[in-house]
C-alpha cells in the first residue's frame, strides 16, 4: 500500500496529463513512429534525471547548508505555482509544433522542464533527503520506476489515449492533477513549518 501511495504521488508530479497534451501539440506534424521515439527518449530522460535529483539530494542539502525542513517549504511553494498553472490553464509555451529537422525536444522542453519542473525536482529532492532506510529507497525508487513507466506508455500511445479522452477530458484531468499538486504542496509547507517550529520550542 505505501508503495502504491508514493507511486500515485510520484505520477502527479509528473503533471501526465498536461505533458501529454504539450507532447501532442508539439509532435502533432509528425510520423507515429517518429512521436513514439520521442516518447521512449523522453521517458528514459525522465527516469534518469529523476533517480540523479533523488539520489543527490541529501549532497545538495549538506553543500549548501540548507535544512530538510526549509527545502520543504520552499519546494512546497513552487509546487503550488505549478498546480495554480495548471487549475488556471496557463499555457507554459507548449504551443509549438516541432519537426524532426529542429532536433531532440525529448529532453527539452518534454524531460525538463515540463515533466520535471521547479516543483517535481523540490519534491524529489525531499523525498530522497528523507528516507532514512535502505528498504524505504529501494521502495521509492522502485514507485519512482513504475510512475514514469505508466507516464511513457501514455506518452507512447498517446494517439489512442487522445482518442479516449479528447482535449476536453485532458483539461478537466489536468486541472485534476493541480488540484492534487496543490494538496501535495500544502502538506509539504504544513509540515516543513511544523518541524521547524517544534525544533525551535
Amino acid at each position: 500500500m505505501e508503495f502504491l501511495g508514493v507511486g500515485i504521488r510520484i505520477f502527479f508530479l509528473l503533471t501526465p496529463f498536461f505533458v501529454l497534451s504539450v507532447f501532442v501539440t508539439l509532435t502533432g506534424e509528425l510520423t507515429e513512429e517518429s512521436r513514439r521515439r520521442i516518447a521512449v527518449r523522453a521517458v528514459l530522460a525522465t527516469l534518469i534525471i529523476s533517480g540523479v535529483i533523488y539520489f543527490f539530494g541529501e549532497t545538495v542539502f549538506r553543500y549548501l547548508g540548507i535544512t530538510l525542513d526549509a527545502f520543504r517549504i520552499g519546494a512546497g511553494t513552487i509546487l503550488l505555482l505549478t498546480a495554480i498553472e495548471l487549475v488556471l490553464g496557463t499555457d507554459r509555451g507548449g504551443s509549438k509544433k516541432v519537426d524532426e529537422s529542429e532536433g531532440d525536444i525529448a529532453v527539452v522542453p518534454l524531460a525538463i522542464p515540463y515533466t520535471i519542473g521547479p516543483g517535481t525536482i523540490g519534491a524529489l529532492l525531499v523525498m530522497g533527503a528523507g528516507a532514512d532506510s535502505a528498504r524505504q529507497k529501494l521502495l521509492e525508487c522502485l514507485a519512482i520506476a513504475l510512475a514514469v513507466l505508466v507516464f511513457g506508455a501514455m506518452l507512447y500511445f498517446s494517439s489512442g489515449v487522445m482518442r479516449v479522452l479528447k482535449r476536453r477530458g485532458l483539461q478537466i484531468l489536468s486541472k485534476l492533477t493541480g488540484l492534487v499538486l496543490a494538496s501535495l504542496s500544502a502538506q509539504l509547507i504544513f509540515t516543513g513549518i511544523r518541524n521547524i517550529l517544534f525544533e525551535e520550542q
